[in-house]
């Protein structure tokens, strides 16, 4: 059975092959060919991939996914459609939905959303609701580096406090588009914002995300 970690999985690996090891993504400094050989690290490298939370591990990370993006990209695009190794915690299905979801779903659009025509992904009503049922979860851990304080608002009215304070913006949109601004993409998401211009502004350019 597929679930919407299996789905992004593959969408992202098709993307990837689609656009070729160097074409841009969101992701700054970043080809496609760094992104893949980070997602593959990310999965298939435990003792590396702690570099993405510690700082101490962070060279270490860097070296193998060094190592990784010298990989022919062929190769990493197949290691991510495969999926994780058997001995992976990835491979179980629960840890991969609940971990995998939202992680594929951002890189996909990383790819997607650096493109000059892009146009936006329509997302059905359950994958939706997924994905902003992890949004309520983590939102006050991606918005803590917020300026000012920080309301997500479905367009059915449902909102989500990721971060107190004063002034306060908030920003109205799709769960999909919510969790791209949350997640440091806010200049490519389709949102609608309210509040004070200098607040608006400040917000636009805050690391957001993990």
């Amino acid at each position: 059975m597929s679930t919407h970690a299996k789905r992004e999985r593959l969408l992202l690996a098709d993307l990837l092959e689609a656009a070729g090891p160097d074409a841009p993504t969101l992701c700054e400094g970043w080809t496609t060919r760094d992104l893949a050989a980070h997602v593959v690290v990310r999965e298939r490298r435990a003792d590396a991939a702690g570099g993405l939370v510690i700082g101490a591990l962070r060279g270490r990370l860097e070296r193998v996914q060094s190592e990784f993006a010298a990989k022919p990209y062929e190769e990493l695009i197949q290691l991510i459609r495969t999926g994780p190794p058997k001995f992976s915690p990835y491979g179980l299905k629960q840890l991969d939905e609940a971990a995998n979801t939202v992680e594929f779903y951002v890189h996909a659009e990383d790819v997607r959303r650096a493109q000059p025509e892009w146009t936006p992904r329509p997302l059905d009503r359950v994958f939706e609701d997924a994905l902003w049922s992890r949004l309520e979860k983590s939102a006050r851990l991606l918005g803590r580096k917020s300026p000012v304080g920080l309301v997500l608002r479905r367009p059915d009215g449902q909102t989500a406090v990721a971060h107190r304070g004063t002034p306060v913006v908030t920003v109205t949109g799709g769960p999909g588009e919510l969790t791209l601004f949350t997640f440091g993409r806010q200049k490519a998401a389709r949102v609608e914002l309210d509040g004070d211009k200098d607040a608006l502004t400040r917000l636009q350019d805050a690391p957001l995300g993990l």
